[in-house]
């Protein structure tokens, strides 16, 4: 199915989801396709006009052109990945359920394992990864991929916990780099990348930490809370307000102060979100079985950032 349109998405909370024009754009939501089992981590890709995203369970990521709206199988079998993201160089990153592991496509194809392992013992199931201007890679560990076999396969977890991790962009080294959660999902820089945010999807919450000088991070503060349900991946726009996708909430838009001003409607439960199209104001949105579009007039964090010594946080992130 593609082409169906949903009514009305806007729900606005507060009047500065209405000042901030965050509830202008299309007046309809858009169905891209809708063959999925449970979609996950879209990510758009620029220099293609295309968008990848994740259907874990029947272990392939799909592709969809924007040009000529045709869908296709991008890779399949997937390693039941979850989240993608880019890295500075325009590489594929992904964090794959099914095999345990981060890895980075090449430019040739090639699928590079950047870390599979902490200290000896297996990872549960990464989930989400952002790439910081360093270089480094930044990833989620729940257990969600090997609690059954419908996402991943079935086993004990190694670790004994969920936690945060960032791997070394010259050394490649493996650090923890926060734990205590129930289930890490979502994970994002704020635009200046002082701060990490962390979606901890069985706490019903959204953490965010202070990123030091030496890469390590504060005890962390409750940035959002949700009294049902749970948060998945998380996107910041370009003025600051953070977008989460609330699974079977919609999407929430919060102000930088924490207030939640608006939410997104959307007709299935919410996976992940993402910013794209040519003027990165076209937010894909992945729910259950499918693949959702809305063209705004709230543009995401730029995909490349200038003036700064902290260059481009999200690298057209996931």
């Amino acid at each position: 199915m593609s082409g169906a349109m949903v009514d009305d998405p806007y729900e606005v909370l507060d009047e500065r989801f209405r000042t901030g024009r965050c509830a202008n754009g299309d007046s309809r939501l858009e169905q891209l396709h809708s063959d999925c089992r449970w979609a996950e981590g879209p990510l758009y890709l620029p220099a293609w006009r295309q968008l990848i995203w994740s259907d874990i369970p029947n272990d392939r990521m799909l592709r969809w052109d924007e040009t000529t709206g045709t869908i296709g199988v991008f890779r399949s079998p997937a390693g039941h990945v979850n989240g993608n993201t880019l890295d500075r160089e325009g590489r594929l990153i992904s964090c794959e359920q099914g095999n345990r592991r981060v890895t980075r496509t090449e430019h040739d194809g090639r699928v590079t394992v950047l870390a599979d392992r902490f200290e000896g013992r297996r990872f549960n199931s990464p989930n989400d990864a952002v790439v910081r201007s360093d270089g480094s890679v930044w990833f989620t560990d729940p257990d969600f991929g090997i609690t059954s076999d419908y996402e991943g396969h079935r086993a004990e977890s190694e670790i004994g916990s969920c936690d945060v991790y960032r791997i070394d962009p010259v050394t490649g080294e493996v650090r923890r780099v926060a734990d205590g959660f129930g289930g890490p999902n979502g994970i994002v820089f704020s635009p200046d990348e002082r701060r990490l945010y962390v979606a901890d999807t069985r706490a019903r919450h959204i953490r965010s930490f202070e990123v030091r000088e030496d890469g390590t991070l504060s005890e962390g503060t409750v940035f959002a809370k949700l009294t049902g349900g749970g948060f998945d991946n998380i996107r910041f726009d370009d003025q600051g307000r953070l977008w989460a996708a609330a699974l079977h909430d919609g999407v929430h838009c919060y102000d930088p102060d924490g207030t939640l001003i608006g939410r997104l409607r959307v007709p299935e439960p919410v996976s992940n979100i993402a910013f794209g199209g040519p003027k990165n104001n076209r937010l894909f949105i992945t729910a259950t079985t499918s693949l959702y579009s809305l063209v705004m007039s709230v543009t995401g964090l730029p995909r490349v950032r200038t003036g700064s010594s902290r260059q481009d946080p999200q690298a057209s992130i996931s």
